[in-house]
C-alpha cells in the first residue's frame, strides 16, 4: 500500500542561545505546532517522530521520544521513535514519518526536532568535545578533525581546483544572513556585505567566522497526514513527492571520495528527482533549504545537487542564480548561517519553511516571488558521509 502524506503545518520556537531546557524547548515547538493546526490535537497523534543527536550529552537526557509525547499530551498510540543522524537527524525522523504513513501503518503523525547545544557557563569544552561524536571519534575526533577544520579542507580544495573564490564564499553568507534578518526566529538577523565576512575572525583558512553557523538551541516541528485526512484539514496542504539518500566510502575522513565533492549528494538527489519526476531540477525547483553549515557548503551543493557543473557553483551565487529571484531561491530563511544549526531541529525547520513559502506564511521581503510550487530540502550529516535530500510540492505525484 502507497499513500500520499503531506505536511499540514507546524511551528517554531526562537532559536539562539537560550535560557530554556530541552524540555521546554519541546514544549514550545509542539504547542506552535498545534496552534498553527488547531483542527488537529494531541490526542490525534499516532505516530510521534523525534530528531534528537546528543541529549545524553547535551541534556543528560536519552529515551526522549517518550519523554516528548508525555511533555505534549499525545499518545502515540500505533508508532514511537527518536531519530539519530547527526545534522540529518531532523529530516530522518520527517523521513519516516513520510513512510509510515505512506506505507499505510499511519494516518497522523508528529515529527519535533529538538536540540539544546548550550551548556551551563563554564562548560563550552564540553559542547566542543560532544560535538566530536559526529565524526569518527577514535580516529578523527582526537586528532583534532572538528567541523571547521574539515570544511576549510573543502573550502581550500575546491579553490584549488576550480578557482573559487573568498568573495563567492562570502556571498553565500550575506545572502543567508540578509534572509535572516526578516526570519524573527533566526539566531543571527543581521544585513551584511562581502566585507563584514571577509573582516569576520579567521576561524580555518579561508573559512572566516561569518562563514561558519553557530551553535544554537531551538526546536521546530510539523504535522504530517494522509493525503485523505489532510485535504480534511486544509487546502493548502505541502507534499512530499520524493526522497533519497546515500552514503558512500565510509564514515572516517581517510575514506570519504572527494575533498571537493559530494557524490552521495548527487546520488541521493537523482532518487529524490526521478521519484519527484524532477528532469531538470533549475527548471523545476522554485524554493530549495540547503545544508549551509559553512558558506563552501552551499556552493558544493549548488554543484552536485545537479544545478550546474562541477566548479561552476561559484559563479552560480555570484550570478545571483540562488537570489530570492534567481533561478532557484536558495535559503530564503536564512539556511544555517542564519538561522543557526540545532542539529535535530535543522530538517524540521527547512520543511517547515517550504511549506510556509508555498502557502505565503512568511514575511514579504523573504517571500520567494510568483508562488512556489516546488521544493526541495537536503542535509548533509557528520563528516559529509550521508547526504538527505526531499522533494516538496503543492500538488501529490
Amino acid at each position: 500500500m502507497t499513500r500520499n502524506a503531506a505536511i499540514v503545518g507546524g511551528g517554531h520556537t526562537d532559536w539562539g542561545e537560550r535560557d530554556a531546557t530541552w524540555k521546554d524547548l519541546a514544549q514550545e515547538a509542539g504547542k506552535a505546532t498545534f496552534d498553527d493546526v488547531p483542527d488537529v490535537g494531541p490526542k490525534d497523534i499516532e505516530g510521534l517522530f523525534v530528531g534528537a543527536v546528543q541529549p545524553e550529552r547535551f541534556a543528560f537526557q536519552s529515551h526522549v521520544a517518550p519523554l516528548v509525547a508525555e511533555l505534549l499530551g499525545v499518545e502515540a498510540d500505533s508508532m514511537i521513535a527518536r531519530t539519530e543522524l547527526a545534522c540529518a537527524s531532523g529530516q530522518a525522523a520527517l523521513r519516516y514519518a513520510w513512510l509510515a504513513i505512506a506505507a499505510g501503518q499511519l494516518d497522523t503523525a508528529l515529527v519535533v526536532g529538538v536540540e539544546k547545544m548550550h551548556l551551563p557557563d563554564g562548560h563550552g569544552e564540553e559542547m566542543q568535545t560532544s560535538m566530536s561524536n559526529v565524526v569518527d571519534r577514535e580516529f578523527d575526533g582526537v586528532n583534532g578533525l572538528n567541523a571547521p577544520t574539515y570544511f576549510s579542507f573543502l573550502g581550500q580544495r575546491h579553490m584549488h581546483e576550480y578557482g573559487t573564490t573568498q568573495e563567492q564564499l562570502a556571498k553565500v553568507a550575506v545572502k543567508n544572513k540578509s534572509h535572516a534578518a526578516n526570519n524573527p526566529y533566526a539566531q543571527f538577523q543581521m544585513d551584511i556585505d562581502v566585507d563584514d565576512v571577509l573582516d569576520s575572525y579567521p576561524i580555518a583558512p579561508p573559512l572566516h567566522l561569518f562563514d561558519c553557523s553557530g551553535v544554537t538551541d531551538g526546536a521546530a516541528g510539523l504535522i504530517l497526514m494522509s493525503e485523505e485526512k489532510a485535504r480534511e484539514v486544509t487546502d493548502e496542504a505541502t507534499y512530499i513527492t520524493g526522497s533519497g539518500q546515500s552514503t558512500m566510502a565510509g564514515n572516517s575522513v581517510n575514506n570519504i571520495p572527494s575533498f571537493s565533492a559530494w557524490p552521495q549528494a548527487t546520488v541521493a538527489a537523482e532518487q529524490a528527482y526521478e521519484q519527484a519526476g524532477i528532469e531538470d531540477p533549475v527548471r523545476d525547483l522554485d524554493v530549495a533549504e540547503i545544508h549551509d553549515c559553512f558558506s563552501i557548503s552551499e556552493i558544493i551543493e549548488y554543484e552536485d545537487l545537479g544545478w550546474v557543473e562541477k566548479g561552476e557553483g561559484g559563479q552560480f551565487i555570484e550570478d545571483g542564480r540562488s537570489e530570492l529571484d534567481g533561478d532557484i531561491a536558495v535559503n530564503p530563511r536564512g539556511g544555517l548561517l542564519g538561522c543557526g544549526h540545532p542539529l535535530g531541529a535543522t530538517g524540521v525547520s527547512q520543511a517547515l519553511e517550504v511549506h510556509k513559502q508555498f502557502t505565503g506564511q512568511v514575511e514579504s521581503a523573504r517571500q520567494v516571488p510568483d508562488s512556489p510550487e516546488t521544493g526541495l530540502i537536503h542535509n548533509l550529516s557528520g563528516s559529509a558521509s550521508v547526504h538527505s535530500v526531499m522533494t516538496l510540492g503543492r500538488d501529490p505525484q
